[in-house]
């Protein structure tokens, strides 16, 4: 078994996308309309499946907002330079919430960054 996508509800598509793929460098794979369902999807990543786990946005027409609610926590991504990933979403309009440095009690230099929609994303020193 292996996990094939993640799937986050967004308010406005487009936003979504030029988030994940401006801000976070990943590519627009594939996008599906669904007028009869009233949904659109787009997935986004680094690389498509089965080599890589892709991020599925989903727009339900007329929904502009979600509550994320406490079950969630965050996606986590590797980057090879973190302050220039964070200068990244900055640039791209995004949210740094933690700035760059040491995991609590470790080493591992962490940050996180909020995406438009308010979904937590950790980027992790690699």
């Amino acid at each position: 078994m292996r996990i094939l996508h993640t799937m986050l509800r967004v308010g406005h598509l487009q936003r979504a996308i030029d988030f994940y793929t401006n801000a976070l460098g990943m590519t627009l794979l594939r996008t599906q309309d669904n007028p009869g369902q009233k949904y659109t999807l787009a997935f986004v990543g680094y690389g498509s499946n089965p080599e890589h786990a892709e991020l599925e946005l989903t727009y339900n027409y007329g929904v502009d907002s979600y509550e994320i609610g406490t079950a969630f926590g965050h996606l986590a991504l590797g980057v090879p330079d973190i302050v220039a990933a964070c200068e990244r979403v900055r640039t791209a309009g995004g949210v740094v919430s933690r700035e760059p440095g040491p995991v609590k009690g470790g080493s591992t230099v962490i940050a996180f960054v909020t995406d438009p929609d308010g979904y937590k994303i950790e980027l992790i020193q690699r």
